[in-house]
């Protein structure tokens, strides 16, 4: 039984008969999702966090349990931190630049639950230079609202402790925290702009969307070729990128606008098979920074749920 799926329901039943609660695992499900891909940034983690936690969830006394969604949180918190502990000496020896899994969001983000929260690529980027721990109160208390009092009882730690945690974690977000000044309008334009000077292969048109200070990441994790350093300058990149789009392996690729992470963004498609994500910041009215999503392995998320 998968317990991502909703259960169907037997519609034969009298009308009198009383509904079933609903499974507060079920219930809290965007919340646990997003605490997991928040603190961990890939889609794949995330979904194996909420695996872990459903089968404790359901090996537990639930008579025991005084407040299940505290308890499905504190589960998901400290199961994810594990997870993330191990992963940060994985992505020591990385191939290339690491990146978050891109999420497939809707057209506007504000309409979803818990998972509406969800952070940009760019924050999750910078949640990587945090400590797991401090990651993990930073997304407790900033995304999702938690008193430092609930996160100590979380983590088994004072709350005196978590509230220093707490202040260096925001500290240390805000003195990297992305600068984003478009609005939605000028958003679609420079995307729209940008799509057309990739497919029509017009450098110069490309290099006029990009910020004198522009930089790429190019995440292929070693199985897709990939720029394995980060590139700089609107010439370097505005070359990269028109020369991916020559190579005979990106013959048939188009690209289409999507929102991602809640921000409109960029799939490279082949078909309706997905091969890329394009993630960026547009500051003064350019494009700062490009985060390239290729790595087959992590763009799972970028698939619409009804697949």
């Amino acid at each position: 039984m998968n317990p991502m799926q909703d259960q169907s329901h037997d519609t034969d039943r009298p009308a009198t008969e009383p509904e079933a609660a609903i499974d507060p695992f079920v219930e809290h499900r965007r919340l646990l999702f997003g605490t997991a891909y928040q603190m961990l940034g890939t889609v794949t983690d995330a979904e194996d966090v909420l695996q872990d936690a459903w089968i404790k969830w359901h090996a537990t006394d639930r008579d025991s349990v005084e407040y299940p969604k505290s308890y499905l949180v504190r589960t998901v918190t400290n199961l994810a931190l594990n997870r993330l502990t191990s992963a940060r000496a994985t992505r020591e020896t990385y191939v290339g630049p690491w990146l978050p899994e891109p999420l497939l969001t809707t057209t506007d983000a504000a309409e979803e639950t818990e998972v509406a929260d969800t952070v940009s690529t760019a924050m999750l980027v910078v949640l990587e230079t945090l400590t797991p721990v401090e990651r993990a109160v930073f997304v407790l208390r900033e995304v999702f609202g938690y008193s430092h009092a609930e996160i100590a009882g979380f983590l088994d730690r004072p709350e005196a402790t978590v509230r220093q945690i707490s202040h260096r974690a925001r500290s240390h977000v805000q003195s990297r925290r992305p600068r984003f000044d478009a609005d939605d309008a000028s958003r679609r334009e420079i995307t729209g702009k940008f799509m057309a000077a990739c497919q029509g292969g017009d450098l110069n048109a490309l290099m006029e969307l990009l910020a004198p200070d522009v930089t790429l990441w190019n995440d292929g994790g070693g199985k897709v070729t990939a720029a394995r350093r980060p590139l700089h300058g609107p010439d370097h990149v505005a070359r990269w990128m028109l020369g991916v789009m020559a190579k005979p392996i990106s013959a048939g690729i188009y690209l289409e606008s999507a929102f991602v992470n809640g921000e409109l963004s960029i799939l490279g498609k082949i078909g309706d098979y997905i091969v890329g994500a394009l993630t960026y910041d547009v500051v003064g009215g350019r494009i700062e920074n490009l985060r390239f999503q290729v790595n087959p392995d992590k763009l799972d998320g970028l698939r619409p749920a009804s697949e």
